[in-house]
């Protein structure tokens, strides 16, 4: 038994010595020693995935980071090209609309050092209420409606109200984290949640699991209708999604990018795009949404700059980024 320890003992120092040689061998010039992930409020898939692949890279590449609770998408570009967050997570339209001056974080500003990083996964908006209101459809919603779209500056909160607005719903507007959003729709505080975040989102997990509740997915008309008007794409939100589900429900989506300082070292978010897409089954353990966070899905940026780091890792698998452009 003391032989097998032993041999036991010095396969885990050897491990540990190549993990230590693999990160020596790496120029780590210009490097911070530790940093940030701008994710969203707690109860989002935000923060479950951003916590999950912060604490990736930190391990693997021997520094200190994690994830910082935000406001989301918006704040998420602010913190990013400020410099306050090194990385951070974001939507395309909330992307557009701060590099063209228009975050309400800061009007007037144009948030132009923020690149993309990596592919994450299309944002669904989707639709929740307590099975007892009665609502199954978005035209059920009656005037007047108290409806949570989540943090104030999110996807869902810049995007969500224009939606039901165009579709012609009348409501009261409120902002929240999701979990308090759901725990208010649980207390009958609000009638309907709007949540524009990954899937599975955790809050809704959480209520199916305490109450009935009816997820509301558009009619065909009604999301051509949002598809004409804004930039969004179909997606339905597979059946095997939620227990409450018998279906697959109609709705629409965003996609989602990591983003990085441009101002970052190459090498640095080089190394860091390899830690989360070099194995996508660790990144599907983090989250279910991950699976989507492959290579192959790079083509999905059509607004940010690509970082150099970002860009180079690409297009050695596969992809074909031009930077001079």
């Amino acid at each position: 038994m003391r032989s097998i320890s032993l041999m036991t003992c010095a396969a885990a120092l050897c491990g540990f010595a190549g993990i230590a040689t693999a990160q020596d061998q790496i120029d780590k010039t210009g490097w911070p020693s530790s940093f940030t992930v701008g994710s969203a409020s707690q109860g989002g898939t935000y923060f479950v995935y951003g916590s999950g692949w912060a604490n990736l890279v930190a391990e693997e590449l021997g520094l200190s980071g994690g994830a910082e609770v935000t406001g989301g998408p918006m704040q998420n570009m602010a913190l990013v090209h400020t410099g306050q967050a090194a990385f951070g997570m974001t939507t395309m339209g909330p992307a557009q609309e701060s590099m063209d001056g228009i975050n309400p974080i800061a009007p007037g500003l144009k948030m132009d050092n923020v690149c993309a990083m990596f592919p994450m996964y299309e944002t669904p908006f989707s639709i929740t209420a307590l099975s007892s209101k009665g609502i199954e459809t978005i035209s059920d919603i009656p005037d007047g409606a108290r409806i949570g779209f989540g943090p104030a500056g999110s996807t869902s909160d810049t995007y969500f109200p224009r939606i039901l607005e165009d579709l012609g719903v009348k409501f009261e507007r409120r902002n929240g984290g999701w979990t308090d959003l759901g725990g208010q729709l649980q207390d009958g505080l609000l009638d309907v949640i709007a949540f524009a975040v990954g899937v599975p989102t955790p809050a809704v997990s959480q209520l199916e699991a305490q109450v009935d509740v009816n997820i509301v997915g558009f009619t065909e008309e009604e999301r051509a209708q949002v598809q004409a008007a804004f930039p969004v794409s179909a997606f339905d939100i597979p059946a095997s999604t939620y227990s409450t589900l018998e279906e697959d429900a109609r709705a629409v989506s965003m996609w989602n990018f990591a983003i990085a300082g441009c101002d970052l070292p190459e090498s640095f978010v080089y190394n860091a795009v390899d830690v989360v897409m070099s194995d996508n089954a660790r990144m599907t353990s983090i989250h279910r949404s991950a699976t989507t966070t492959i290579p192959a899905n790079w083509d999905k940026n059509g607004v940010l700059p690509w970082h150099p780091g970002a860009a180079k890792w690409f297009n050695e698998n596969g992809a074909s980024i031009d930077l001079t452009n």
